[in-house]
């Protein structure tokens, strides 16, 4: 062996033990490194999270970092008809069926995330698609939902008898949109109904400003076909737009229970309509009264600093009349939920 290639093997041995004696004051580097990226991070969430738009009085911060839920949720949509077309009167009850979901959810500074789970819809039974989407901050919160369904089924009592609408007859798809704005932001708040990242201290209303949207399109499917081969094909496409103003108010009782209350109508001020039938498009009648109606209800009960429970309810309705046809549309979501803050 020349001594050339002992030195390359000694210093290839050295080298392989600097790295094995070195490792660990690398992790260690870098575990600190990323413990201190942690908590710069945290710091900036905390005073975020800390940040004061509000009362002090009236409403306040929970402490921990942590909050975590388990929530149970339940939406629903019904469609109310009644009027008189070409000499035939007819009165429609319809609605989709059920969607009942399991979620546990995770706040962290404020900042949320949840994983659902749908056991009908693991099963094959549900066989629509929804989905909410929630947003709540001191000024402004925002709901949002879009709902495609083929289970939209009930009875249409017409002056010849009763016709059965069976689940999977129409195709319907639908957004619903309704944008708050609270005036007395400092002292009342919805997040302390709704998302719980903040607690109401004493009683506070406000009035409040908002926008609602509502659109979509309903759709006669293959099946019906199938089923009844003289069915007209129709498809109806609308589009409302709304604004409005309302009130909402936050009771508190004995500090620990919260009831919240708000109303919130909107008259449409731009709508967009259009039916067609056997691909004919037919002329629609412009609305000569049409509101959305959004409302919101909730219940929360703080056992402690760290424990809470309550419900929720949201709900849109809107109304549609142009001296022939009245048209009601009820969507609306449930939760009940507890929670523990950490």
């Amino acid at each position: 062996m020349s001594m050339r290639y002992r030195i390359s093997v000694c210093a290839r041995v050295w080298v392989f033990f600097g790295i094995l004696l070195a490792f660990p004051v690398m992790v260690t580097a870098q575990k600190r490194t990323m413990r201190e990226k942690f908590v710069r991070l945290d710091s900036m969430l905390s005073a975020r999270y800390y940040k004061i738009p509000y009362d002090t009085n009236y409403v306040v911060r929970p402490d921990g970092r942590w909050t975590l839920k388990f929530r149970f949720n339940q939406t629903g949509n019904t469609f109310h008809t009644k009027g008189t077309i070409n000499g035939i009167t007819s009165k429609a009850d319809l609605g989709t069926t059920h969607k009942t979901t399991i979620s546990l959810g995770a706040s962290y500074r404020g900042l949320s995330a949840a994983f659902s789970l749908n056991p009908a819809k693991m099963k094959g039974i549900y066989k629509d698609y929804e989905l909410n989407l929630n947003y709540f901050s001191s000024r402004i919160s925002l709901d949002f939902s879009y709902q495609r369904s083929e289970t939209l089924s009930g009875e249409i009592r017409r002056d010849d008898g009763i016709h059965q609408m069976e689940s999977g007859d129409v195709t319907m798809k639908i957004v619903n949109v309704a944008g708050y704005y609270a005036f007395n932001h400092r002292k009342f708040s919805f997040p302390a109904a709704f998302n719980q990242n903040y607690i109401q201290r004493r009683s506070a209303g406000s009035w409040l400003a908002g926008i609602s949207y509502q659109g979509g399109s309903i759709k006669t499917s293959d099946e019906l076909k199938i089923r009844k081969p003289d069915a007209p094909d129709v498809s109806i496409k609308f589009g409302h737009l709304g604004i409005g103003g309302g009130y909402g108010y936050n009771l508190v009782v004995r500090k620990k229970w919260l009831f919240h209350l708000s109303v919130l109508p909107t008259f449409v001020v731009y709508n967009r309509n259009k039916l067609t039938v056997n691909d004919e498009e037919r002329e629609v009648k412009h609305m000569r009264f049409h509101m959305i109606f959004n409302e919101r209800a909730a219940i929360v009960y703080n056992f402690s600093k760290r424990y809470f429970a309550g419900a929720t309810l949201v709900m849109n309705n809107s109304v549609f009349d142009n001296d022939a046809v009245i048209i009601n549309q009820n969507k609306w979501r449930a939760r009940a939920f507890f929670g523990l803050r950490l």
